[in-house]
């Protein structure tokens, strides 16, 4: 069964795909059978070598969902006091729309903080192998890195789309990751097979409308031929 989707063009879809925090509905569940057909969607993404190495743990059981939120809360106190936080990055480049924009995320942030154990589902992207250890002998660290989170970073994405799709809003989070063990032994993950590379809150959003983020200028970031 397919469920209902927002009338949106793939364009408006791509653009109004945002970090969905404060507008999550909490008290609204998302049920199992549509979140199985935008997992469903995730694994159509590409994948490394086509390996199709990754799992998916969702997680909607309340005590699991308190204890993970339990364990980002922790992760979050010490994540604000971080240079590279959202409390402390790009406050200081002159352009006030950054800055209003950096305020607003940071609220969200701190708001998701305080209520990751309540949100309806959690969804966990896993892949298998882990890139925290030696690198393969004669193969450059960064290969397996980049190779391991481009095998399962895409099909995450399409799961958010395919959310937002159907109403649902999402948000990447990596915080939990300071209690990785912890949190796969909660779960019964193989800590030492599976590496989870996010934590992804989900929930029916309230209202359906969100709009493009600021961005500066593309000409700030692109480059064409040379640096």
């Amino acid at each position: 069964m397919s469920h209902p989707q927002l009338d949106l063009t793939l364009d408006q879809m791509l653009t109004s795909t945002r970090a969905v925090r404060k507008r999550l509905d909490m008290d609204r569940e998302v049920p199992l059978d549509v979140l199985k057909e935008c997992l469903t969607i995730a694994t159509q993404a590409p994948t490394g070598s086509n390996a199709q190495s990754w799992q998916f743990m969702l997680i909607t059981d309340p005590e699991k969902k308190a204890t993970i939120g339990e364990y980002y809360r922790q992760a979050f106190e010490v994540y604000k006091t971080m240079p590279m936080s959202i409390h402390h990055l790009n406050k200081d480049t002159g352009d006030d729309n950054m800055t209003e924009s950096q305020d607003r995320s940071a609220s969200s942030a701190d708001y998701l903080g305080e209520n990751m154990g309540k949100v309806p589902a959690m969804l966990i992207p896993m892949i298998a192998g882990r890139t925290d250890g030696p690198a393969q002998e004669g193969v450059p660290a960064i290969i397996g890195q980049a190779s391991q989170m481009a095998s399962i970073i895409p099909a995450a994405w399409s799961f958010m789309l395919a959310a937002r799709a159907r109403g649902i809003g999402t948000a990447w989070s990596t915080l939990h990751l300071f209690y990785e063990r912890e949190i796969a032994e909660l779960l019964g993950i193989p800590y030492d097979d599976f590496m989870q590379v996010g934590l992804i809150p989900i929930g029916y959003t309230i209202g359906t409308e969100f709009k493009p983020a600021y961005r500066p200028p593309l000409e700030t970031v692109m480059h064409v031929n040379e640096w």
